[in-house]
């Protein structure tokens, strides 16, 4: 049986099935879909630029896993690519909320914090997580301390929706969103980190080796090769150049 050899050409890549931020952006993915289908307009450029971002999350990160083998920097840019098409969603997210007039959530809020809790591996899954919220089987968000103020002035309205105000489906979802592209990001900015690390360490097999030190140039004779002085002329070195 023939033993592997020790430094193959390509080092071991396309593993992006075991990748967490894989999995969570793919997560994002089907959830963005639904949500897309039951609140945006498909005619509306708004629904296309979501979906195209969403999967454009997950198709980096496997592409980027693929091109490990061959390449650290283009592995580098395509994850830099998928985590750029995420904060892009993320943006879209945070204006369907601003341009309705729904509060956006404070990510220590304990109802983020629930669904992260969960783990979940399905659109189903954060289905059921926004039918817990909106039935109140999560923990209700706490209101942030307000100052000391007059007596005559009013309390500013509160951007966040409290316990006295049921959220909407629309907010849970968008909400819900947010907070698995925050997981999303988080992951993907630790595995920056950790490529950009092997980048500064030379990879054993890879096609993109530390280029090899230039040929110092090969020195010049100190004297010519035949000197002038013994190149003798024809009519002394050939007969029929001999004058009769």
């Amino acid at each position: 049986m023939p033993t592997p050899s020790p430094d193959p050409l390509l080092p071991p890549h396309g593993g992006y099935h075991k990748l967490k931020s894989f999995h969570v952006a793919q997560l994002v993915y089907d959830v963005t879909e639904r949500f897309c289908q039951k609140y945006i307009d498909p005619r509306s450029r708004t629904h296309d630029q979501m979906m195209q971002a969403a999967r454009s999350g997950s198709q980096n990160i496997a592409e980027g896993s693929q091109a490990s083998g061959t390449s650290r920097k283009t592995e580098l840019k395509l994850t830099n690519v998928a985590r750029a098409s995420l904060e892009e969603l993320r943006l879209d997210y945070q204006d369907f909320l601003r341009q309705r007039g729904l509060p956006i959530w404070d990510r220590h809020d304990p109802r983020r914090g629930d669904l992260v809790d969960r783990r979940p591996t399905s659109a189903d899954a954060v289905a059921q997580w926004a039918r817990d919220v909106k039935a109140g089987r999560c923990a209700p968000p706490t209101p942030p301390p307000q100052p000391c103020q007059p007596a005559s002035q009013d309390p500013p309205p509160s951007t966040r929706s409290t316990s006295s105000t049921a959220p909407t489906y629309p907010e849970i979802a968008a909400n819900g969103a947010l907070a698995l592209i925050a997981v999303a990001r988080y992951l993907l900015d630790r595995q920056l980190a950790a490529q950009a690390a092997s980048r500064r360490i030379p990879a054993r097999g890879g096609l993109h080796r530390a280029p090899l030190p230039p040929t110092p140039p090969h020195p010049r004779p100190s004297e010519p090769l035949i000197a002038h002085s013994s190149v003798l002329p024809l009519s002394r070195c050939h007969p029929l150049f001999v004058p009769s």
